[in-house]
């Protein structure tokens, strides 16, 4: 499974605030089927069953975004995809908990 970074900026808004975009955009994941998310901080992890899962649903996420009348915004992703064996998120964090230990 592949698993992806996102971060969505609004540019332009009238607080320096941008939590209510950010919360208009995880709201759409919780109609996605098939996926687990993960909010973090600065930025949400997602995991689905392929690459073209995930940036549809970046796409999404983006849109709502720019669809609150917002003029410009700035989305950066970043995406795991490993072969070898399986990817999730809770195995990421897993591993290197392990070696914390």
């Amino acid at each position: 499974m592949p698993v992806m970074e996102i971060s969505i900026v609004p540019v332009g808004t009238k607080t320096p605030s941008v939590s209510s975009y950010v919360a208009e955009a995880v709201k759409g994941l919780e109609k996605e089927r098939n996926i687990i998310y993960q909010l973090t901080s600065m930025g949400t992890i997602i995991e689905a069953d392929s690459v073209e899962k995930l940036l549809k649903v970046a796409a999404k996420m983006h849109n709502t975004v720019l669809s609150k009348k917002i003029k410009r915004v700035v989305t950066t992703i970043k995406i795991d995809d490993r072969k070898d064996k399986k990817l999730t998120i809770k195995g990421k964090i897993d591993s290197v908990q392990k070696k914390l230990s």
